[in-house]
């Protein structure tokens, strides 16, 4: 039996990319925001087609939504800098402007709405994150990031908030009513932190990046580690975490959907270490002058096993082999040795691959119904059923 996600619907229409797309809580209904300019609610018809109950455009490009169903509260952020807050009528029917917030001066990249604190929070292309009052409007602080922002998350219990930037950085911050102070920085990512995914209960991030690559970041734990997961073939879009069962779900570039299984015993990708010679057969690499001048050899192109991060050559690191407890799904450069060492049920895979067909942009989870929602640049929204897979 091969388990795999079940495309329930496809909702199409929209005139650009969709930046993102959300499901409606106890509805048959998607809230979508366009780079066409439009927000769009669209309902389940009896034909079983989704058709739009809401269409309204805005004055710039819709970037980004934080959809609220307790309060049915509307956040879309535009490519002017500007966050526009709606209050969806009971029935879906219809959208009313409570305020605007002038946030950013270029493009809002993400939004959050947190419930409890009545606050607003964004990032924006020009490199701050900020936080607003949402009863009051008021703009209560900022932070100048490293780099432009995509990911961004927060941690109701401890006030924290981790943002992620495009130079592969990951910055948490403490705030409090009217100021902020930095508590730490993460940099682990080779591209840019494209997407991020808190889990409050483990108290685990994960990042996302543009080097095809997710870290698992134990800050609960407090012991530092940092787990790798490579199973995309393209830079990372989109993180959702199933906290029932305990599986993450990814999303990329490349159209992939990976469900990983993240209730299993992960080992940390070792440290590659630095060498002058192989650290198997002593032969010199091609930089150590002194040592192929005193052995009358050629240097040699120095490699590194995913497993033990030995300094190698390529005659002693000819095999290639999958660890998926380490995080790699795909087959990876190992030292012979060690590829000796690595059991069959040690290359039984940690996560499913599954196709979406669309280069996908965005994802939406919604764990009561096991659905998913991807958004891409083909203008198109799909739902899927996850349950075959994330049960």
């Amino acid at each position: 039996l091969t388990r795999k996600p079940l495309l329930l619907n496809k909702v199409e229409g929209s005139q650009d990319v969709v930046n993102m797309a959300a499901i409606v809580p106890k509805e048959d209904g998607v809230i979508s925001v366009s780079e066409d300019r439009t927000v769009r609610v669209w309902l389940k018809r009896d034909s079983g087609q989704y058709w739009p109950s809401i269409y309204h455009a805005m004055p710039s490009p819709c970037s980004c939504m934080s959809f609220n169903p307790e309060t049915r509260r509307l956040s879309i952020g535009l490519d002017n800098g500007t966050i526009s807050e709606f209050i969806l009528s009971e029935d879906y029917n219809k959208m009313t402007l409570v305020k605007s917030y002038q946030a950013h001066q270029s493009r809002v990249i993400m939004i959050l709405f947190v419930l409890e604190m009545e606050w607003v929070l964004s990032t924006g292309q020009d490199k701050h994150f900020t936080w607003h009052c949402s009863e009051s409007g008021q703009r209560l602080g900022g932070y100048r990031t490293s780099a432009g922002a995509c990911g961004l998350q927060f941690d109701v219990e401890t006030r924290h908030v981790f943002v992620g930037d495009h130079s592969g950085q990951v910055t948490i911050l403490k705030l409090e009513q009217e100021s902020c102070s930095l508590v730490t920085t993460f940099k682990g990512h080779t591209g840019g932190v494209t997407a991020l995914c808190w889990d409050p209960i483990q108290r685990v991030l994960f990042s996302g990046s543009s080097d095809h690559s997710i870290i698992m970041w134990d800050i609960g734990g407090r012991k530092g580690t940092a787990i790798e997961l490579q199973g995309h073939n393209d830079k990372v879009q989109s993180l959702s975490y199933a906290h029932h069962t305990r599986q993450l779900i990814s999303c990329g570039a490349d159209g992939g959907i990976v469900v990983w299984n993240m209730d299993v015993e992960r080992q940390e990708t070792p440290e590659w270490l630095d060498s002058d010679s192989c650290q198997k057969c002593d032969q010199p690499f091609f930089w150590n002058f002194k040592q192929m001048w005193d052995s009358k050899k050629i240097g040699l192109r120095q490699h590194h096993c995913r497993k033990c991060g030995k300094a190698v050559c390529g005659k002693c690191s000819s095999k290639r082999s999958s660890i998926p407890l380490m995080g790699f799904e795909f087959e990876v450069r190992v030292c012979d040795s060690c590829h000796e060492s690595i059991t069959d049920e040690e290359r039984a895979p940690t996560a499913t691959f599954h196709d979406s067909k669309h280069n996908i942009v965005h994802v939406h989870f919604d764990a009561t119904r096991g659905w998913l929602l991807t958004s891409g640049t083909d203008k198109v929204i799909k739902l899927w059923d996850m349950t075959p897979v994330v049960s």
